[in-house]
């Protein structure tokens, strides 16, 4: 297979991350926002871990740093990031994955979106608006760094994009659903990023089990800083369940950046 060739098969391999990021988006939407059941499961969630007041309040010190000043901080050093590899090119698609995501995730929740009554409140708040901040940031990052620093950037990103989105559960700001539909409103767009690029891909090595074990860090460092079951011990399996959905949800979303950025 020649190289031309490769490189086609790989475009197709993020444009798959688009359909399978757009579909994810449509059926969260459909079950979680506009479905009885799918409200109550989520409302459900939202109840099954908890932390104290110090927790609470490191927790939400922690968010407010996520703001308009860190999304125009993480955009400037990914395109600086780019330009010193002399890539104008990959600079425009990194900034396109922050400006397009959160742009996205601001209109489908305050103009596209509503949340019918079946008595869990009718505020919308999906998708997550934090977790867009940094999940699109850290794809960013991950899509402009050199192969030398991608495996770093794919672990600090597992990390951050886990504790934001499980974080905002925890504070009782989104639902975990609300956190999935900003993974994928960040996927999408840079799965359209990927496609529009040209550029050898290859997942790197231990990228997989580089998210997962960020992902997992991130929920034990939220463990140990007092995040506990809603209630008791006895409601582990519950809570660990919520928390461990997000984490994979992160490292998935993680690792397919990972794969779908171009390495040259």
């Amino acid at each position: 297979m020649s190289l031309t060739e490769s490189r086609q098969d790989q475009r197709w391999t993020a444009a798959l991350a688009v359909v399978v990021a757009l579909g994810l988006l449509l059926a969260v939407v459909r079950v979680a926002l506009q479905l009885a059941t799918g409200q109550r499961w989520d409302d459900w969630a939202l109840s099954t871990v908890f932390a104290g007041n110090e927790t609470r309040v490191t927790l939400l010190s922690a968010l407010g740093y996520v703001s308009i000043g860190s999304v125009i901080a993480v955009a400037g050093a990914s395109v600086a990031l780019a330009l010193v590899q002399g890539r104008l090119r990959l600079a425009i698609a990194a900034l396109s994955i922050i400006v397009g995501a959160n742009i996205t995730t601001q209109l489908l929740k305050h103009s596209v979106l509503s949340r019918p009554d079946f008595g869990f409140s009718t505020l919308n708040s999906l998708p997550s608006g934090h977790t867009t901040v940094v999940a699109s940031g850290a794809a960013a990052l991950i899509m402009v760094a050199p192969r030398t620093m991608r495996v770093v950037l794919i672990a600090l990103g597992g990390f951050a994009v886990t504790l934001t989105g499980a974080s905002t559960v925890v504070a009782g700001w989104h639902r975990p659903s609300h956190v999935i539909a900003a993974l994928a409103v960040c996927l999408l767009w840079t799965g359209i990023a990927a496609f529009i690029l040209d550029g050898d891909r290859r997942a790197d090595r231990g990228s997989a089990v580089t998210s997962i074990v960020a992902a997992g860090a991130a929920i034990a460092f939220l463990v140990a800083l007092g995040v506990r079951p809603m209630f008791g011990w006895a409601g582990s399996l519950q809570g660990g369940l919520v928390l461990g959905v997000v984490a994979a949800a992160t490292a998935a979303f993680v690792w397919t950046v990972s794969v779908i950025s171009p390495t040259e």
